[in-house]
């Protein structure tokens, strides 16, 4: 099957350091094969059964990383071309899947034509883009009539905590989790592991105000929590205060 017809005029829309070229070897060790334990217990199955759900000729993951959603899709029979900004993980990318399609691209200014996919991903890249109100209509401009946007993003309560996360007592147990200043909008160091990374907070309202506007339909809205096999302490942290939001919206047909 042939891929995605492409045009490769790149055009960097985004000037800020976010860090994710730094961090691109620490985070290619951190992911391994499987992904973190949030991806591996909590989203992977979730993005997995939407994805697949319905039959796609052609996928675009925005902000792939070193490729791994893009290689789960490819094995399962989704043509899947991987949009990555940072030229190290798009290296990793390409070196793991040689005949996969992995292209060097920023979100805000999508190198593709219009209506060119029926399935397009963001799995976890919103929090890392600079300006997502460029962003999602672009996603929405490449989408086929009636093909799907998938997302997965950190809750904002989460990345509204960044500063404060965790409260625990003096003996170092999990008290509650904390917040402020949900509604401002704002950016982030996150630092693990040797990885450190600029995320951007933004209210809920904001991402559904953006893709409402885009005429898009929402069709999928959950919470996930880890799956039965999701083992120790990590995982009941998960479920006392859910980490992600995955969200399935459909371009309405022509």
């Amino acid at each position: 099957m042939a891929r995605p017809d492409l045009d490769f005029h790149l055009e960097s829309k985004s000037t800020v350091n976010t860090g994710w070229e730094r961090s691109a070897r620490a985070w290619i060790a951190d992911m391994g094969e499987k992904g973190d334990f949030g991806r591996r217990y909590v989203l992977d199955p979730v993005m997995l059964e939407l994805a697949l759900r319905r039959t796609t000729k052609s996928a675009l993951d925005i902000g792939c990383g070193e490729g791994r959603f893009c290689r789960m899709l490819n094995t399962r029979n989704v043509l899947t071309t991987g949009l990555e900004p940072t030229p190290t993980l798009l290296a990793a990318a390409r070196e793991r899947d040689p005949y996969g399609a992995y292209v060097e691209g920023f979100a805000e200014a999508l190198p593709f034509q219009d209506s060119t996919f029926d399935l397009v991903v963001s799995y976890l890249s919103l929090i890392d883009i600079p300006d997502v109100r460029a962003a999602i209509p672009e996603m929405a401009r490449v989408l086929s009539p009636g093909g799907r946007l998938l997302v997965a993003n950190l809750t904002s309560f989460n990345t509204a905590a960044a500063e404060l996360g965790w409260v625990k007592d003096a003996n170092g147990k999990k008290r509650h989790f904390a917040l402020d200043n949900y509604s401002d909008e704002r950016t982030a160091w996150i630092e693990y592991r040797n990885i450190r990374v600029l995320n951007f907070h933004r209210p809920l309202s904001v991402y559904m105000q953006l893709l409402l506007q885009q005429g898009l339909q929402l069709t999928h809205f959950a919470e996930p929590l880890p799956s039965s096999d999701a083992p120790g302490q990590k995982a009941e942290d998960y479920r006392r205060a859910p980490w992600f939001c995955v969200m399935e919206w459909q371009k309405p047909a022509a």
